[in-house]
């Protein structure tokens, strides 16, 4: 039983800074701007209109959770061409899932480096998954204005569903599930990703892969690691 206890509470993964403010409709979401924020630091997550008013938003830093699945639950949503298309499509690679929307500036700005991550890493069986929280012709329009090359899976309150299932019960956007080639969960980052967290990240799933290391202590090293990345670029 402690055994237990301890390998769920050890399913670290990383929920980083702080909510950017409430709004009370889309449109505003639509018109809100993040600010640019230093490589090393996440920037804040932008909430969804259905996170409920009056809701206490989350403290800055890392924290484990109980409720984050220790594999990636079975899912379906549609893609570009409207084929409902489950997540066990690409069962077998380590998968960066990534969920965003076209209103959030957060996720407009880690886009290339989604981007880049797909192509860099697909040599070594990782595939980006972009999930959009969305309406399907703006994502549509955006994906191909942006020319964005990695699958794309597209839904509003499905997608929300997604989310929910993987333990993030009040919404934020972007954040990023990290998973092995065997669809074991081993981070979830919430905020905008950049360099040094991905690439921290990746190396250490890559490790999982080759069975040089336990996910349970990929996990603990990721919160470690994340932690001081952070502590560094704030001082």
């Amino acid at each position: 039983m402690k055994r237990a206890a301890g390998a769920l509470g050890a399913l670290a993964v990383v929920l980083l800074a702080a909510w950017a403010g409430r709004r009370a409709h889309l449109a505003e979401l639509h018109a809100q701007e993040g600010v640019a924020v230093p490589a090393g630091e996440a920037s804040a997550p932008v909430p969804l209109p259905q996170a409920i008013p009056g809701d206490a938003a989350p403290e800055p830093g890392l924290v484990t959770s109980r409720s984050i699945p220790e594999r990636l639950p079975p899912f379906s949503l549609h893609d570009r061409a409207g084929v409902a298309t489950p997540i066990s499509t690409w069962q077998g690679k380590s998968l960066i899932i990534n969920f965003w929307a076209t209103w959030c500036a957060p996720c407009r700005r880690e886009m290339p480096l989604l981007q880049a991550l797909d192509n860099t890493w697909a040599g070594r069986n990782f595939r980006v998954i972009g999930i959009a929280v969305d309406h399907r012709d703006a994502v549509l329009k955006f994906a191909s204005s942006l020319q964005i090359g990695y699958p794309l899976l597209i839904g509003e309150e499905d997608a929300l569903d997604v989310a929910t299932s993987l333990g993030v019960t009040t919404p934020a956007l972007p954040f990023t599930v990290f998973t092995d080639r065997r669809g074991q969960i081993v981070a979830l980052y919430i905020g905008e990703l950049h360099k040094p967290e991905s690439d921290l990240i990746l190396s250490t799933v890559l490790e999982v892969n080759q069975d040089l290391l336990a996910v349970d202590a990929a996990r603990e090293r990721i919160a470690a690691q994340l932690a001081k990345l952070h502590t560094a670029a704030a001082a």
